[in-house]
């Protein structure tokens, strides 16, 4: 199970190594910067809309800051075989 402390640690390792200032991702975002300071602290977590724009601001995958390729099943192949003009084809997907 995911907890909000792992994704407030991915978040915090984020914003540390993103090099920018607590006011520059705050100003980039639409926050005020003590709003990032909270979330450094762990009094706060951003809201939805917020952590989306952090995601974008910071260039980073949503996915992983929330935790889900650690916890997603790995993809299944399927092979299709097609019967026009005798070709087979494979096509992959997630179950």
């Amino acid at each position: 199970m995911i907890t909000n402390e792992q994704i407030r640690a991915k978040l915090v390792a984020a914003i540390r190594n993103s090099g920018l200032t607590q006011t520059e991702i705050a100003k980039r975002v639409g926050i005020i910067q003590s709003s990032i300071g909270q979330y450094l602290s762990g009094r706060a977590m951003p809201a939805v809309d917020t952590l989306a724009n952090l995601c974008d601001v910071l260039d980073l995958d949503a996915n992983d800051i929330l935790c889900i390729h650690e916890y997603a099943e790995p993809k299944k192949t399927v092979t299709v075989s097609n019967s026009f003009n005798n070709n087979s084809g494979k096509i992959d997907f997630k179950a």
